[in-house]
C-alpha cells in the first residue's frame, strides 16, 4: 500500500494508562537555584523507575499550563529573598511532594499529555504532531479530494492520537474530522489483518455507531475520516464545553447531570450499540463520555478503531487492579457505569468501587448503578449488557427511529478480531496478578516490619530492666 507505508518510530510502547507515583528524594542547590531529584515509578514494579531533576521553574510552567483545568493543585508560592535557606528548601520540597500526589491523584490530570511528558520525557517526546503531519501529508498525495483546513489541537486524552479539521473541495461548507494514530501495546493483529479490519469499519451501519468514511492503515500506524460532529460529544455536554476545545477544559464541571428521561434515552441507545457489537463479535473496549457523540435526540459511539489498534482504555488501570473486570465485555459493562454515573451526578465517581450513592438521584438509577460499580459486584459479578437493556431503568424506553443494522465481516477476520481480545485480556490478566503479587509482597514488607520493630522494643525493654535489676 502507498498511503503510510513510512514506519513509525522504533519505540517502545509505552502504555500511557499506566498510573505512576513519584517520590522527591532530594534537593541539592546549585548557585542560584535549587534542584529537585524525583524518583517515578510506573505500574506496581519498582524496578520500573527512573530519576528526573527538576527546578521550582519546571513546576511552575507546567502549573500554568494546566490551570485551564480549573482543577490543578496548589503549587507552593514563589520567593525572591531567602530561597536558598535550608528550612526553606525543605519545606518547599514537601509542598512540591503534595503537589505531584495531588496531581497524579486526579485522572484528568494524571493521563495528560503536559504532565507524562515532565514526568518521562524519554517516552513523550515533543515530536507526534510532527509526525501527524507527515502521514496526513503523505495521505492527501493518494486523496486529493480534501484539504485540511485547521489541527485540532489538545482536544481527547490521548497523547498519541492527533486530529485535524478537512473539508471537501467539492462540498466547501462539510467539515470532516480525521484522526492520525500509532498502534498500541495491544496491537496484535498482522498487517494484513489490521487493513482488513479497518477497511470494514466503513461497511458498519448502526443507527447508534458513528459513520466512518475512510480508514486506511500503515505498518504502525492508521487514520480514520469520519464527520465532523458540530454538536460534540457527551462530555462537551455535560462540561458545556464546544467541540475542539483543549481536553483539559472538560476537568471542570460545571453543571448537573441529565434529566432522568434524557438519561434513559442516551443510557438505552449506548446500551444497544454495545449490544449490536457484542453480538457481531466486534471487541470495542473504550466506552467513555468522550467516545459518545450527541445529534439532538440521537448518540452515537465513535472510537471503533481503537481496539484494532490496540489502544488502552481509557479505564485500563481500573480494569487491571480487578480480576474479575478483565473480560472485553465486562469491561464494557464497567465503563457503562462509570458513563451512567457522570449522566446521573453530572461528574465522574471520586474512587473506585463507589461504596455510597448520594440520595439526589432517582432510586432505579441508583440501583444500576449499585449493581456495577459496588464493591460487591466488582468483586463478584456484574450484570451483561441484555439484562441492562432489561433492567426497570431502560425497558420499554422508545428509541428513535432509524436504519437496520448492518456488520458482515469474513470468518478470517471475526477469527482474527477473537484472537486479538483474547490477547488483550490475557495481558490485562497478567498486570492484574503482577499487581495483586506485589500488594502480597507489600503487606509482607509492611508485617515483617511490624514484626521487626516488635522484637527491637521487646529487646530494649529487656535491657532496661536487666539495668535496673529487675531480671
Amino acid at each position: 500500500m502507498a498511503l503510510l507505508e513510512r514506519r513509525c518510530s522504533e519505540r517502545e510502547r509505552t502504555d500511557d494508562t499506566e498510573t505512576l507515583s513519584c517520590t522527591i528524594e532530594a534537593a541539592q542547590t546549585l548557585h542560584s537555584y535549587t534542584e529537585y531529584i524525583i524518583r517515578i515509578q510506573r505500574g506496581p514494579d519498582p524496578k520500573e523507575c527512573w530519576q528526573i531533576v527538576k527546578r521550582y521553574s519546571d513546576f511552575d510552567t507546567l502549573n500554568t499550563i494546566l490551570q485551564v483545568s480549573g482543577v490543578a493543585p496548589t503549587l507552593p508560592p514563589k520567593r525572591l529573598i531567602g530561597k536558598l535557606d535550608r528550612e526553606f528548601v525543605s519545606q518547599r520540597q514537601r509542598g512540591l511532594q503534595a503537589y505531584l500526589d495531588t496531581l497524579l491523584a486526579q485522572p484528568c490530570l494524571a493521563c495528560c499529555e503536559n504532565v507524562r511528558r515532565f514526568l518521562d520525557p524519554t517516552s513523550y517526546p515533543d515530536s507526534y504532531t510532527e509526525l501527524a503531519l507527515q502521514q496526513v501529508s503523505m495521505f492527501f498525495r493518494s486523496e486529493p479530494r480534501w484539504e485540511v483546513l485547521e489541527p485540532l489541537k489538545d482536544i481527547g486524552w490521548r497523547i498519541r492520537k492527533r486530529f485535524f479539521l478537512l473539508r471537501p473541495k467539492d462540498q466547501p461548507k462539510a467539515r470532516l474530522l480525521l484522526s492520525w494514530a500509532e498502534v498500541g501495546p495491544d496491537s496484535y493483529l498482522s498487517q494484513k489483518d489490521l487493513q482488513a479490519a479497518l477497511k470494514l469499519l466503513p461497511n458498519i451501519s448502526h443507527p447508534h455507531l458513528q459513520p466512518i468514511v475512510l480508514a486506511e492503515a500503515g505498518e504502525k500506524s492508521a487514520l480514520l475520516v469520519q464527520p465532523f460532529n458540530e454538536t460534540g460529544a457527551l462530555r462537551d455536554l455535560l462540561c458545556k464545553s464546544r467541540p475542539g476545545e483543549p481536553y483539559l477544559r472538560s476537568c471542570r464541571r460545571k453543571g448537573p447531570g441529565l434529566p432522568l428521561s434524557q438519561l434513559q434515552s442516551f443510557g438505552c441507545q449506548i446500551l444497544e450499540a454495545l449490544n449490536f457489537l457484542h453480538e457481531c463479535g466486534f471487541p470495542y473496549g473504550h466506552l467513555h463520555s468522550g467516545n459518545v457523540l450527541v445529534q439532538g435526540k440521537t448518540c452515537r459511539l465513535t472510537g471503533l478503531e481503537n481496539s484494532i489498534l490496540g489502544l488502552p482504555p481509557l479505564y485500563r488501570a481500573e480494569l487491571a487492579s480487578h480480576r474479575r473486570l478483565a473480560a472485553m465485555e465486562v469491561g464494557d459493562v464497567f465503563a457503562f457505569g462509570l458513563l451512567l454515573f457522570e449522566l446521573a451526578y453530572g461528574r465522574p465517581p471520586d474512587t473506585i468501587p463507589v461504596e455510597t450513592f448520594e440520595p439526589s438521584i432517582p432510586p432505579l438509577v441508583a440501583s444500576v448503578l449499585q449493581s456495577i460499580l459496588s464493591a460487591d459486584a466488582v468483586r463478584s459479578c456484574l450484570p451483561t449488557v441484555p439484562m441492562l437493556l432489561d433492567s426497570p431503568l431502560f425497558h420499554g424506553v422508545p428509541l428513535p427511529r432509524s436504519e437496520k443494522p448492518h456488520l458482515k465481516m469474513t470468518s478470517r477476520l471475526k477469527e482474527s478480531l477473537r484472537g486479538l481480545q483474547e490477547s488483550t485480556e490475557q495481558r490485562l490478566r497478567r498486570d492484574n496478578r503482577e499487581i495483586q503479587q506485589f500488594r502480597r509482597l507489600a503487606r509482607a514488607q509492611s508485617l515483617h516490619g511490624s514484626e521487626e520493630e516488635r522484637r527491637k522494643r521487646k529487646t530494649l525493654a529487656r535491657k532496661m530492666w536487666t539495668c535496673f535489676g529487675y531480671l
